[in-house]
């Protein structure tokens, strides 16, 4: 047995650190011809050279920029005087001397927490020059007069994605764990990184995908979405799960969840730590989850109606007859709430029509208002749309790995970059995290109803307009929505921006509580009480303004889901025997998380 320390690499000898750096050559060779072959094979397609419609935003900024000269000379002088102070800064330092950083990572910036970018002068200074050239190009663009809102939202984006693509910790010899790593290990890190680049091109369709996860790291069934239960109904579009009570008594009210089809379900219910409905069925819920089918070419024509009639009328239906509670409460998640919020609004035109009512309704980052839709409207234009539309009519609905991707550009740092810097340059396996694995787990959208939610929706902003929507043949008003409502943003979101979903208090003229929850649009949201984690905020009031209700708001540590809670039973009823799936009139199909649920795009 070596007494060798465990901790300390075996460095190579001159002969095998020669055949890795050979092994490195051939594998690059092997990546620019696939790389080559790739081209070749996508020029022949009729995709635009722009797809992202981003040059003319650009070519609008660059002439914009060129009418104030003066502009531009003072901007470049404030970076050579920053550059400046951050030479005098180093000089000092190697000098022995102390100094103050001219400039530091925001917190939460994890790309620099290797101890080196602090203690060592020279990737100290390299850092600091990379923010600082980063934080003028993001400030000099974003300070251009003239520009239209949309085309500035755009032009700010994608500064940022190059920037972003440019730190050096994204770098073999400007990252100094990288570069630590190459070093003990002769290069076989590299060698390792361009194996792994090589498989995810190989794996990769139209659309380059990086692996965040193994795929045989987790098993749906198995390992995520385990909270015993049975698929109760079924249609086209979906399977309904009733999940098995846990007390002996349950409020009388059931309770139905209406995920966004954009993801699988399971993300309510990953495993027993970080589980919502684990833990709304131990409140003495009766729960029902709809898990939407990840539609292909045969559902190309799903309408919006479709997903309505399909989705929560339906089901709502099926509650009833699986509890025998015509009274039931619900929670949208995300475009789930998009849905549950026309819905409503449908039911309150035809309520004689309707034989369920909904009691009270749940919204967690939920959009109505897409005026101010964030980052996301930077992916929707007319020219991108048509361009879209194109393409999921060529084949019937718009791939999975594509909103994946969209979805990925919003915070590349933490789901392109960083997954770069850990697959490719130091040559590992990503980390099996569950979160990771559901994120990589993706949906197709049907092209009917896909076209029509961005149009519609992001493009036009029209459910929020009286009457300008017709669905299932009502025409669509939220302002007559009277249903008690709970409504729940994360300060964060940058899917749902909380400051737009907050516009929802002012549409219902239901009674209406508003919460917030520190973090994101899926952190905030699946936050277990027993984590100890995040806050949220709650104001009785309403003002008009999103940022008067956070002035005076009160934070409460810890989870947001003992405030929904208590809100809830108010609408939950008497205690009544618990239910168990199949003992009224629906019966028992298969048992949770359903077959739709295991159906995994490759």
């Amino acid at each position: 047995m070596s007494d060798q320390p465990d901790n300390e690499k075996i460095k190579p000898d001159a002969a095998e650190y020669s055949k890795i750096w050979v092994e490195i050559a051939e594998k690059s060779q092997r990546l620019i011809s696939e790389f080559v072959q790739r081209q070749q094979v996508n020029a022949k397609t009729s995709s635009p050279a722009d797809p992202l419609n981003i040059s003319n935003a650009f070519l609008e900024m660059t002439r914009q920029m060129m009418t104030n000269p003066a502009k531009i000379a003072e901007a470049q002088v404030a970076l050579w005087q920053s550059h400046l102070l951050l030479w005098e800064s180093t000089t000092k330092r190697m000098s022995g001397e102390a100094a103050e950083p001219i400039i530091e990572p925001v917190k939460g910036d994890f790309r620099f927490k290797d101890a080196d970018w602090e203690e060592n002068a020279l990737f100290d200074f390299i850092k600091q020059s990379y923010l600082l050239t980063s934080q003028w190009m993001q400030k000099t663009v974003s300070d251009v007069e003239g520009l239209d809102d949309k085309t500035a939202q755009k032009v700010d984006f994608y500064t940022r994605q190059f920037a972003d693509a440019l730190a050096p910790s994204n770098f073999v010899v400007t990252n100094p764990k990288v570069l630590r790593e190459t070093i003990e290990t002769g290069g076989q890190n590299l060698v390792n990184g361009l194996d792994n680049l090589l498989q995810d091109l190989e794996n990769s369709k139209d659309q380059f995908r990086i692996k965040m996860v193994e795929e045989d790291a987790f098993e749906v069934g198995v390992d995520l979405a385990i909270t015993p239960g049975k698929v109760v109904y079924q249609n086209d579009l979906l399977q309904l799960i009733q999940y098995e009570p846990t007390t002996e008594k349950v409020f009388k009210t059931p309770l139905l969840i209406i995920p966004p089809w954009i993801n699988k379900y399971y993300i309510l219910d990953l495993r027993e730590k970080n589980s919502f409905v684990k833990w709304a069925v131990a409140q003495g819920l009766t729960v029902f989850v709809v898990s939407w089918v990840n539609p292909d070419e045969k559902l190309a024509n799903k309408s919006f109606d479709d997903y309505m009639r399909d989705g929560p009328l339906d089901c709502l239906a099926a509650v009833e007859k699986a509890t025998g509670e015509g009274d039931i409460n619900v929670i949208g998640y995300c475009l789930g709430g998009t849905l549950l919020a026309a819905t409503l609004a449908h039911m309150a035109r035809s309520k004689k029509k309707n034989k369920q009512a909904v009691k009270s309704a749940t919204f967690l980052a939920t959009m109505i208002d897409f005026e101010q839709a964030g980052e996301l409207g930077v992916f929707i234009d007319e020219e991108q749309l048509t361009q879209l539309e194109a393409k999921m009519n060529e084949r019937g609905y718009l791939e999975g790995g594509e909103m994946a991707t969209t979805f990925n550009m919003l915070r590349a740092n933490d789901l392109i970059w960083s997954f770069v810097v850990n697959n490719y340059l130091m040559g590992k396996a990503p980390f099996p995290f569950d979160l990771l694995y559901w994120n990589s787990d993706s949906t197709r959208m049907p092209a009917a109803m896909h076209s029509y939610y961005l149009r519609n929706m992001y493009l036009e902003n029209k459910l929020v307009q009286p009457d300008e929507l017709e669905l299932c043949g009502t025409p669509i008003d939220l302002t007559r929505i009277d249903t008690p409502a709970f409504i729940l943003s994360t300060r964060e979101d940058h899917i749902a921006p909380w400051k737009s979903t907050y516009a929802a208090t002012q549409l219902y003229k239901g009674p209406v509580k508003f919460c917030l929850a520190a973090s994101g649009h899926i952190a905030g949201v699946v936050n277990h009480p027993v984590a100890e984690k995040y806050s949220y905020w709650t104001n009785p009031k309403k003002p008009k303004i999103a940022e008067n209700w956070l002035e005076d708001a009160v934070e409460h540590s810890g989870s947001w889901w003992p405030e929904w809670t208590k809100w809830l039973k108010k609408f939950g009823g008497e205690m009544v025997d618990a239910r168990v799936p199949g003992d009224h009139d629906l019966d028992v199909i298969e048992p949770a998380p359903g077959s739709f649920a295991l159906v995994r795009l490759r």
